[in-house]
């Protein structure tokens, strides 16, 4: 089987210039992990600036959904740039972004009979402009949010997003009446109740917030992801989404979905969302859609998507190169869904052996191949170990394993969706090392 090979102790030399130059030029707003200067890629596998060859379990935060540089989308890109690059899609017509628009309303599972779509560059794009579509709609001002939640860095989304204190530190006053309320975690659950009691208090929480600080007749909408992502790959208990939404159509409240971590099949399933048979009002998706090309869409009915025009655009959504990249990218998943939902039960299996092995795993959660490795201190505490996730991390890359952290002791795994069975049990074993090497250096200090 085809494994990394570190031909070096990292960084290489190459590596050590690149990451000395970023520092004269590039934001230290930036966050990298590791020194991983990555020169190129191909499937899984990816090798830095100095030959060393990595197994990829990151995808660019879940963005390469076909592996790097997958022929089918990159032959797409090729052949749309010879023909067009840019022309606006919100003040000219192209047939390319109506086609990838028809086909999101075909596979994107939101309320409705007819669907339409508006096209951005980015998640947080996305999210912005389904707030505004929301608030448009109902004419009230109030946005309801999750602790943990991450929805971006933008003014509007920075006042939804709430998983790490330092993305809103210094950033105030963001966009007012946005209210949050505890995510359904089953591990760690809101205020210590029993796991089949979280539904309930979040809930009812939620209840108390509509008779005290945010009045229903002035909720907009209740944004929350299907799996929490930087949060920690958090799932919720099966019976939350189908209360939530039963709860929020009793005062017309719309659900937004922020599907742009969590959807294009990476829960082995288009949506995540759809795990739970539920349909929300407005949902979100980016990232993996165009297998690394900027785009982002959010999906309404066209009872929800009727404002007039001017009330909201860009310059470079639906962009047609990037509408390329898609179109070429759902058709390289589609036929793959089952695959990866297979292939994600047997990670979840593997790793679960790992848990078995050692006690610093405290949980590993998921569904597809959105995962989560949580790391603790104590698994009857759950505090959490994150100089010890840290620690593997670091111990991986070492040994030609990229992942990436989440939450405050997580390590997600979001591989390239084309990922195998025989490539999981490489990263296994490497895993396996990492984190023997890990408790030697971690109990040191």
């Amino acid at each position: 089987m085809e494994r990394p090979e570190i031909k070096m102790p990292l960084p290489g030399p190459n590596a050590k210039r690149v990451v000395e130059e970023d520092k004269l030029y590039i934001s230290p707003s930036y966050t990298r992990d590791y020194p991983a200067v990555i020169e190129k890629g191909e499937g899984v596998w990816l090798w830095d600036i100095d030959g060393n060859k990595f197994l990829d379990l990151a995808a660019g935060i879940a963005v390469n959904s076909t592996g790097h540089v997958h022929p089918k989308v990159r032959d797409a890109i090729v052949e749309q740039a010879q023909k067009l690059i840019h022309v606006g899609g919100t003040d000219f017509y192209y047939e390319i972004q109506v086609k990838l628009a028809k086909k999101l309303a075909e596979i994107v599972p939101v309320a409705g009979e007819r669907k339409k779509v508006f096209f951005g560059n980015s998640g947080t794009e996305a999210v912005e402009g389904a707030i505004k579509l929301a608030r448009h709609k109902t004419r009230r001002p109030i946005v309801i949010g999750f602790l943990g939640g991450f929805h971006g860095r933008t003014m509007g989304t920075l006042a939804l997003t709430a998983s790490k204190a330092i993305q809103r530190r210094y950033f105030a006053p963001m966009m007012p009446q946005v209210v949050h309320i505890p995510y359904p975690d089953p591990y760690r659950t809101p205020f210590g109740v029993p796991k089949e009691k979280v539904t309930d208090v979040v809930l009812e929480y939620l209840d108390k917030v509509f008779h005290t600080v945010a009045p229903p007749e002035d909720v907009a909408a209740v944004v929350v992801e299907p799996i929490q992502g930087e949060g920690g790959y958090i799932v919720p208990p099966e019976d939350f989404f189908p209360r939530l939404k039963k709860m929020l159509e009793q005062y017309g409240i719309l659900l937004i979905t922020d599907e742009v971590q969590s959807g294009v099949a990476r829960t082995g399933k288009w949506y995540a969302i759809e795990h739970w048979g539920v349909k929300p009002d407005i949902l979100t998706t980016a990232k993996g859609i165009a297998s690394g090309m900027p785009i982002s869409a959010f999906v309404a009915s066209d009872e929800i998507m009727d404002w007039p025009p001017g009330a909201h655009g860009n310059t470079f959504g639906g962009n047609p190169v990037s509408v390329a990249a898609a179109l070429a990218t759902i058709d390289v998943l589609e036929p793959l869904l089952p695959q990866i939902a297979e292939v994600g039960e047997y990670t979840m299996k593997r790793l679960r052996e790992l848990q078995d092995k050692y006690e610093e795993i405290g949980d590993v959660r998921g569904k597809g191949l959105m995962i989560g490795i949580d790391f603790v201190k104590d698994r009857e505490t759950k505090e959490y170990y994150s100089e010890f996730r840290d620690a593997v991390l670091h111990e991986a890359f070492h040994r030609g394993l990229i992942m990436l952290p989440c939450g405050y002791s997580v390590i997600r795994v979001s591989p390239p969706l084309i990922i195998t069975k025989d490539h999981i049990d490489v990263a296994v074993e490497i895993l396996d090392e990492a984190i023997k090497a890990a408790r030697e250096k971690v109990s040191k200090k």
